[in-house]
């Protein structure tokens, strides 16, 4: 039997090659999550639910779970503004204004219109201001330290969720479809507004706040869904 000994030179040469393999895999596992770019629907949608729903640390933050169910229903209400008009309602009483895809639900009203901080600029391409994009930056570098964990685990949810509407819809449940009555009051089931959940923070009109005993705070939002009219 012949037995190979490595001379000094190859063993340094294998061991510089097996460090350069397991320092690609390290860095492969501390990847950054990344969205889609901002200038494709998908990676808009995903820029807004990640935007409207807090991470580990933030005010609002529950879990990790109460997070991912409040981008799911932020994307109803968009989906809901969009094609789900309630009987007695014109979409302009929910969007602000007529709304032909979910770009246009998100960016209806402008700057400071249905989705604070998103528009379109003078050229119509649809764009954020400077303080959306500087906290998805940061949470991009908090999902790319250590191994993938909470912040990469929320940035990719939000990718895929934004990724499979603009393909072929919303997969799973809108949990306020089948709301029919909240506190006595004969509601049109779904949600269709959301805000920071504050007490004193109402969307005012035929919105009706969906309360605690009904699922309605999610994510650091409370939703809204509508009196039924007939």
């Amino acid at each position: 039997m012949i037995v190979w000994y490595p001379s000094r030179m190859r063993a340094k040469t294998l061991w510089m090659a097996v460090c350069v393999v397991m320092s690609a895999f390290a860095a492969g596992l501390a990847a950054p999550a990344r969205l889609d770019a901002p200038s494709t629907v998908s990676g808009y949608v995903a820029l807004l639910l990640v935007n409207e729903t807090p991470f580990p640390g933030e005010r609002g933050w529950v879990s990790e779970q109460d997070t991912k169910a409040g981008m799911l229903a932020i994307l109803w209400v968009l989906e809901s503004r969009l094609k789900h008009v309630p009987a007695g309602y014109r979409q302009e009483h929910i969007a602000s204004e007529r709304c032909d895809d979910v770009i246009d639900v998100i960016t209806a009203g402008g700057e400071k219109g249905q989705c604070d901080g998103f528009y379109r600029d003078a050229a119509g391409r649809f764009v954020t201001v400077d303080r959306v994009r500087e906290r998805v930056e940061y949470l991009e570098r908090c999902a790319s330290k250590g191994e993938p964990g909470r912040f990469a685990r929320l940035l990719d949810y939000a990718a895929g969720l934004a990724r499979a509407y603009v393909e072929g819809g919303i997969a799973e449940a809108d949990r306020f479809a089948g709301l029919r009555d909240v506190a006595g009051i004969a509601v049109t089931g779904r949600a269709y507004s959301w805000m920071t959940d504050r007490n004193n923070y109402a969307p005012g009109g035929s919105f009706v706040r969906i309360p605690d005993g009904q699922q309605g705070s999610l994510g650091g939002n409370r939703f809204f869904t509508l009196r039924r009219k007939n």
